[in-house]
């Protein structure tokens, strides 16, 4: 869908220097007004197309001329510190953020990628958002709230967060960060992260470059001998680290991280896969957290369907027609108990478990965002979508 209301005056192949610098700001600084969370900049064989990722789904918003790409992504590259004469490799970089964005913008990350067209660069924008400082503006369940401040009160144990990339993991996992840091003060919080994503006043936090000499394995072994009391691993991404980090939440440490993994089940299987003992992992995890983010409807043109009584996305100006304008939360919590633990020791598949959880009366992340559906805050077909459920 196109984004009409970011459309600009036409860009012609006469533009000289001037004129791409110009476009490139004008671009980023649309962005940041619509709230987009990236940029994409995508060459196809007859133009660069520029996308918006807003709330989630990414809207076409320009279409440039293909002798324009090579310039734009030039800009980019010089914008973002990146090696302008190679074309040929990846390139990551900081874009810095300037003083007329400042007070929304926190952080603008650039990536390059070559493809057969030509380069393709994506810009992420971190805002500084204050009303997702605290863990409970977050929108969880109250009983996933309580669990979780349960969780933040103990001296030891392992809390795994899973979820897809742009899912909202890491600002929970900032949010439980402060929550501690207020609630206990006087504890030694230290995080390792690739990369720091939300800086964290009267915390420890220690960033991981790639390729480096000091891995998540090396930081992670050092830091339990500086008598850390909570720690957080942006994520657990191979056995080495997995297996530090469960002996970590052994022996006297609150440890909080990420995995990829679909499912609760799935995420304790990983382990499992990575070489964890049985044991370890029922002995140390205390629970895992799912999450997603669905669209939320759009307050200035949402319609109440009279049949059902439910919402229905109509769209407007103020969220680019597409009817939805922010995102909201849905979860799931597991919560390792007798017959969870004794299912793990037996290794057990992850059919088996979901049937133990089925039988708990566990509730899914589909039935908790029912409470949204039934609220007016998103549609069924957005919680279907989000949930991977087909209704055709």
């Amino acid at each position: 869908m196109s984004v009409s209301n970011c459309k600009s005056r036409p860009y012609g192949a006469k533009m000289d220097a001037r004129d791409v610098v110009s476009l490139v700001d004008d671009l980023l600084r649309k962005a940041v007004e619509s709230d987009a969370s990236d940029v994409h900049f995508e060459p196809t064989g007859s133009e660069l197309v520029v996308k918006f990722r807003l709330d989630g789904a990414l809207n076409t918003v320009e279409k440039l001329p293909k002798s324009l790409s090579d310039n734009v992504i030039a800009r980019l590259k010089v914008l973002g510190g990146l090696l302008t004469y190679r074309n040929d490799i990846p390139q990551e970089g900081r874009i810095e953020v300037s003083k007329t964005l400042n007070d929304r913008v926190m952080d603008q990350r650039l990536a390059v990628f070559p493809t057969i067209h030509g380069q393709r660069a994506v810009v992420r924008l971190f805002y500084k958002n204050r009303e997702l400082m605290e863990l409970e503006q977050l929108g969880f369940s109250n009983d996933i709230y309580t669990v979780l401040k349960k969780i933040a009160a103990k001296n030891q144990g392992v809390l795994l967060l899973t979820g897809p990339a742009g899912s909202g993991k890491s600002t929970t996992l900032a949010a439980l960060l402060r929550h501690i840091l207020k609630a206990f003060s006087g504890k030694s919080i230290v995080t390792l992260e690739d990369p720091v994503e939300i800086r964290i006043e009267g915390i420890t936090q220690t960033q991981i470059t790639p390729h480096g000499q000091m891995t998540f394995p090396t930081a992670l072994r050092s830091l339990l001998r500086q008598d850390p009391q909570v720690l957080m691993i942006g994520e657990i991404r191979d056995a080495e680290t997995a297996k530090i980090a469960i002996e970590a939440g052994l022996t006297g440490h609150l440890l909080m991280s990420t995995m990829h993994s679909g499912t609760p089940a799935g995420a304790l299987l990983r382990l499992l896969e990575m070489g964890i003992e049985p044991y370890q992992v029922t002995s140390s995890v205390s629970a895992v957290l799912n999450q997603r983010l669905v669209r939320r409807l759009c307050r200035k043109c949402k319609r109440k369907i009279e049949k059902t009584g439910l919402f229905e996305a109509v769209g407007c100006d103020a969220c680019f027609n597409t009817g939805y304008k922010g995102r909201a939360l849905i979860a799931e919590m597991v919560q390792l108990d007798g017959v969870l633990r004794k299912a793990i020791l037996a290794k057990a598949d992850m059919e088996q478990l979901e049937d133990i959880l089925e039988r708990k009366g566990h509730t899914n992340m589909l039935e908790d965002g029912k409470r949204l559906v039934s609220d007016g805050i998103t549609t069924l077909e957005e919680l279907n979508k989000v949930c991977g459920i087909s209704t055709s």
